[in-house]
């Protein structure tokens, strides 16, 4: 009898990848983001992607960057991160611990809804916003409330 194969991929790759399949479904046409929430049993708790409020008609949307807020998308969009708490169906306990696969590191506005929800750990795929006022915030809220973060990289 043939051994088990041996050349899977991680768990962490694994969920990367459906935070990054997660990610196809924005319509931002320029940052898509998307967000896996796993448990410690490697169990998928929920996905969430960038996007406008679910009753919000994305067709008439300003999917531009604007000085007036009332036509930035940024003032609309809910980030992927919080649409994958938003998307939970079971109680936020259960997010005790969890890690969140994230292919964008979040902002401080996540960082504070992650914290809040219980996650205690952020694995993330890019950091294009490195160094900034945002995310240096970010990475104070995590490091003040003991989440801990890493970068990994998915084959293509």
């Amino acid at each position: 009898m043939p051994g088990k194969r041996t050349d899977v991929i991680s768990w962490d790759e694994f969920f990367m990848r459906v935070a990054m399949a997660a990610s196809m479904r924005s319509k931002d046409p320029n940052t898509q983001v998307g967000a896996c929430i796993a448990d410690t049993n490697h169990r998928i708790l929920s996905v969430g992607y960038n996007g406008t409020p679910s009753t919000l008609n994305d067709d008439e949307f300003p999917w531009d960057t604007a000085e007036d807020p009332l036509l930035d998308k940024h003032s609309y969009v809910i980030h992927a991160e919080a649409n994958a708490i938003l998307n939970y169906r079971g109680s936020l306990k259960d997010m005790g611990g969890a890690t969140v696969y994230v292919t964008l590191f979040p902002c401080r506005e996540c960082a504070k809804t992650l914290v809040q929800a219980g996650i205690g750990e952020v694995v993330y795929l890019s950091n294009k916003y490195d160094g900034t006022e945002d995310n240096l915030i970010a990475r104070s809220i995590f490091d003040r409330c003991g989440i801990t973060y890493r970068q990994v990289t998915v084959d293509e």
